[in-house]
Parts: structure tokens; sequence; C-alpha cells
């Protein structure tokens, strides 16, 4: 692969501020989401730019390829958890989280393709 990191990977930089701001977003959730929603975010944030991580350490194509779909399918649980949060405290300040998610989601895609046609 081309990329001597994953550090150097852009998707894995956005996915680290993305874990960043949902920190930042679940400390404003009320104490009685700290085990509940609110682990369940920071967990599934975590799992993108770790998934990532794993899968590029590996340097094998189609291992990498398999943890990059782990880390969009992270994404797409973070997706559907701002989603109720949004509907369940929708005065808390969510700045631009979905859409630095949706573009973790477009580059983990484009990533994919990117190397499927390398082979």
């Amino acid at each position: 692969m081309n990329t001597h990191s994953y550090k150097d990977l852009i998707v894995w930089q956005k996915s680290l501020d993305l874990v960043h701001e949902i920190y930042k977003l679940t400390k404003q959730f009320p104490k009685s989401e700290v085990y509940a929603l609110s682990s369940q975010m920071q967990r599934a944030a975590v799992s993108i730019p770790s998934n990532i991580a794993e899968g590029q350490s590996r340097n094998h194509k189609p291992e990498f390829i398999q943890f990059l779909h782990i880390a969009y399918g992270s994404s797409s649980e973070l997706e559907t958890q701002v989603l109720i949060s949004k509907k369940e405290y929708p005065d808390l300040a969510y700045g631009d989280i979905e859409k630095d998610l949706d573009c973790v989601q477009k580059m983990l895609m484009g990533l994919i393709r990117s190397i499927k046609a390398r082979n």
C-alpha cells in the first residue's frame, strides 16, 4: 500500500476529529445517559478510527477492506444514535456532527472503492 501509516490517512484523521466532537456532545447529556446512549455513541465513534487503524496495520488489502467495512458499519450505528439523540435532546449543541459523519462515510466508501480498483 502507498500509505506508510494509518495516521497518514485523511479519513482516519477526520474520524479522530469526529470522536472528539462526539465526546463534546455527550458531555452535554443528562447523567441518566452516562451508561446508555452516551456510552454507545462514544464506543461507536471510537470504533471508526480504531478499525481503520487496525485494518491498515495488517498490511493486507482484503483485511483492510473488511476493517473499513466494519468502520463504515460503526459510522452507520453512530449516525442512528445521533438521530435518536437529536429527537431526545434537540436543544444540545450538535454543531457539524452530521456533516462531519457524512464526510467520513463518503471517504470510507471512496477508500474501499479505490483499494478494490487497484486489485
